[in-house]
């Protein structure tokens, strides 16, 4: 079974911004950004890119996590306006970034080249196989173990993230680390 602690470098892991993790200012960084004010949408930016990177990291391979991640961003800076409640921001960012996985795998072509008769399977690291046996679990479960996982968020830290309370957190994290185990074990990752 791969070593679960050591899927973070692996993956490519954004480090979360800490010195931003107490500040209380949000709603009023959501309502300058709303106003046009770039710097505050680059702290919201800032406090937020290990959250939507968790998201589209437990729907899409690693490979293209950053630029989706980094499209859903530009997209929430051109819709911002459309957000009518500023405390609402991290749902609707976090929802953005759920839409922009669906698109992008109904934007992707479901043909795929199979290695010719005989040729040797590439070789599949530790951090893939993880990854997608992360895929494979329900969106609750794999958004809250890519956060733990990947990102290494704490419990409350993705609940405060996410608006979750503390006990699904750990509900989700509990049950999806017990899957993600199941299915590891199995190797029908």
């Amino acid at each position: 079974m791969p070593n679960l602690a050591r899927m973070a470098p692996a993956l490519g892991r954004v480090p979360d911004e800490a010195s931003m993790a107490g500040e209380p200012h949000e709603v009023e960084w959501v309502r300058a950004a709303k106003a046009g004010d770039a710097a505050a949408f680059q702290r919201l930016y800032r406090r937020y890119w290990a959250v939507v990177r968790s998201i589209v990291l437990a729907h899409v391979g690693w490979q293209e996590a950053d630029d989706i991640s980094q499209d859903v961003f530009l997209t929430a800076w051109q819709r911002l306006d459309q957000l009518q409640d500023p405390a609402r921001f991290p749902a609707w960012l976090a929802t953005c970034a759920r839409n922009r996985c669906h698109n992008h795998h109904r934007a992707k072509p479901t043909r795929v080249a199979m290695p010719e008769r005989g040729a040797p399977m590439p070789p599949v690291s530790e951090a893939r196989e993880v990854l997608r046996a992360i895929q494979a679990l329900s969106p609750a479960y794999r958004e809250t173990l890519v956060m733990r996982l990947v990102e290494g968020m704490s419990g409350p830290e993705i609940a405060k993230k996410t608006g979750l309370t503390p006990r699904s957190v750990r509900v989700n994290l509990h049950r999806g680390m017990t899957k993600l185990k199941a299915i590891l074990e199995e190797g029908g990752a």
